[in-house]
Formats: C-alpha cells, sequence, structure tokens
C-alpha cells in the first residue's frame, strides 16, 4: 500500500485537502482508506447502546455491524497508543491510504499551509515533508502546490510514492 501523509497546523485545510485527495483518487479509480490522528479521546461509539455497554464491561474488542458498514472499536485500556504503522497494518489492502496528522511519524507528506493560521511551516525541520499545499507563495526548497489544485497535488502523491 502506498502511504502518503498530509500535516500541518489547526485550521490549514488538512482534512479539506484530504476530502478532495480522497474523491480524485477514487474517481481515477484507485481504493482509498484514511487514517486520521486525533489528540483528544474520541468516541465513534454512543452511552447507553449495546456496543457502548460491551465495551464499558471490559470487553477488548466490539464489532458493530449492520447491512451498510461495521466498525471495530478496540480499546487500549493500559497499553500504550499504537504507533502509525501498526495502524495502518490493520487497514485492509487498498491502493493509497492517506494519513491525516502523525506529524511526528516518519512517512512522507505534505504540508497544508494558510497564513491565515498564523502557524510556521513544520518543513524546515523535517524532511519527510516533500511539499507544501499554500494559499500563499512561500520561500523554501520544496514542491508548492495551490492549496485547491488537488489534481497537481494527487499526481505529485503518486509519483513520490511509486518512485
Amino acid at each position: 500500500m502506498r502511504v502518503f501523509g498530509i500535516t500541518g497546523w489547526k485550521n490549514t485545510g488538512k482534512t479539506g485537502l484530504t476530502e478532495r485527495l480522497v474523491a480524485e483518487f477514487t474517481s481515477r479509480g484507485f481504493t482509498v482508506s484514511t487514517l486520521k490522528h486525533a489528540h483528544h479521546s474520541v468516541d465513534v461509539d454512543q452511552a447507553g447502546t449495546d456496543s457502548f455497554r460491551h465495551r464499558s464491561a471490559g470487553a477488548h474488542q466490539v464489532l458493530l455491524a449492520s447491512e451498510n458498514r461495521w466498525a471495530l472499536m478496540t480499546e487500549h485500556r493500559a497499553a500504550a497508543e499504537p504507533s502509525m504503522e501498526d495502524l495502518v497494518a490493520q487497514l485492509t489492502p487498498v491502493d493509497i491510504v492517506l494519513v491525516e496528522g502523525f506529524k511526528r511519524a516518519r512517512h512522507p507528506k505534505i504540508e497544508a499551509h494558510r497564513v491565515a493560521a498564523k502557524q510556521p511551516l513544520i518543513a524546515p525541520g523535517d524532511a519527510t515533508v516533500r511539499a507544501i499545499a499554500t494559499d500563499t507563495p512561500l520561500d523554501i526548497d520544496r514542491p508548492q502546490f495551490d492549496l485547491n489544485d488537488t489534481s497537481s497535488i494527487a499526481d505529485f502523491i503518486l509519483s513520490e510514492t511509486t518512485s
């Protein structure tokens, strides 16, 4: 599987770019999965549901299934947060895995950057950032793309993951 990241600070356009890239790659016939890192406690389940009650009772994993989808929830309990590589290994094989977040992981990434976010670039201190998707020209030694030029960004990602 080709793994490529979208990184950046809060409010720089990471999620919108990831969403557009998923649509772009799938329109080209690729299968795509995403992996999103959250810095806060996240729960896709709802208090009071049967699956929530199973987890609350101590189940390590709960698989919730319906005719439209299934979701596997795994509790860390006292274990450390899994690495990005361990999480990617849990995915069903696809052509491309887009990883949003995981700034410190060592996979290749494109950085989303918006002037309005008033955040410094990550790229100067991180060689895994291969390009910048930005709303303004920058003075940096990496390829730059307009943040909304999804097709060119997709082409770049494909060239980076096949070489």
